[in-house]
């Protein structure tokens, strides 16, 4: 016997879907010169392209043991910055999230981490590189304030989707806020926070490399020392070992998520 037929869904139900595919793509129309799409440029600047890749060949690793350390400073880098994030995350979290706090609490605190969001980590270096010098110190105060409001928000919105049952339980015996906190949200959104640091620890490695460009420290330095100096094949294996470490990382990584989830 076969299936009944599924009634087609009426235009006022599949309308939203349509606007929003014309609405991106009218999008994609506007913004294309803005964005500075230019594909025939690859094609015509193809002989630069294959020199260029030429000359990053073969890698040279005679200072590899420069390249690990300072990999190994910006793996540094990038964990500190993301322990500290998490310790001031969490608390910003739960005082971010609308059914735990009170708006006078929750809007100025959401205000605050939209404006660590939106500060780029670059930005960020600089300007701590003006306050504390050039170095590493000044990358993990960059990374770390960006990363603040990044998994604050990422941990309030966590708070905002528990079950409210368990919360409400625990209230209703005379328990106050913080012991509802620590028996009734933590245990729900663990699970999601420690997924979500470990994802922002590997975006902060990445970023940790870039900070190096400006003077914050870290194998970004050496790259760009090799990059300003023409020096491709040097260049090239700077790439490779720091592809190769973050790929180790994010195996690691990986394996602990599933192991929380």
């Amino acid at each position: 016997m076969s299936a009944p037929a599924r009634p087609e869904q009426p235009w006022s139900q599949r309308w939203p879907g349509w606007i929003f595919l014309v609405v991106i793509l009218s999008l994609l129309v506007a913004t294309y010169q803005g964005a500075g799409l230019s594909p025939g440029e690859l094609w015509k600047n193809r002989a630069n392209i294959g020199t260029m890749v030429g000359d990053f060949m073969p890698p040279d690793f005679t200072q590899w043991r420069l390249y690990l350390a300072e990999t190994w400073v910006t793996v540094q880098m990038a964990f500190w910055a993301t322990v500290l994030a998490v310790v001031c995350g969490v608390p910003l979290g739960l005082l971010g999230a609308s059914n735990l706090a009170p708006a006078w609490v929750r809007l100025p605190v959401r205000w605050l981490m939209d404006a660590a969001r939106a500060i780029n980590e670059m930005v960020f270096a600089l300007l701590f590189i003006v306050a504390v010098g050039p170095g590493t110190f000044a990358g993990v105060l960059a990374l770390w304030i960006h990363t603040t409001g990044v998994l604050a928000k990422l941990f309030a919105e966590a708070a905002e989707s528990i079950d409210a049952q368990p919360v409400d339980g625990i209230r209703a015996t005379g328990a106050g806020s913080l012991v509802a906190i620590a028996y009734a949200v933590i245990p729900q959104v663990l699970p999601h926070w420690v997924s979500v640091s470990l994802y922002r620890f590997e975006s902060n490695l990445r970023a940790a490399s870039v900070l190096g460009i400006v003077g914050a420290g870290g194998i970004g330095m050496v790259l760009h020392d090799c990059i300003r100096s023409f020096e491709y094949p040097q260049t090239c294996a700077v790439l490779i070992i720091f592809i190769v470490a973050v790929s180790l990382l994010d195996a690691v990584s990986a394996r602990l998520r599933k192991a929380v989830l």
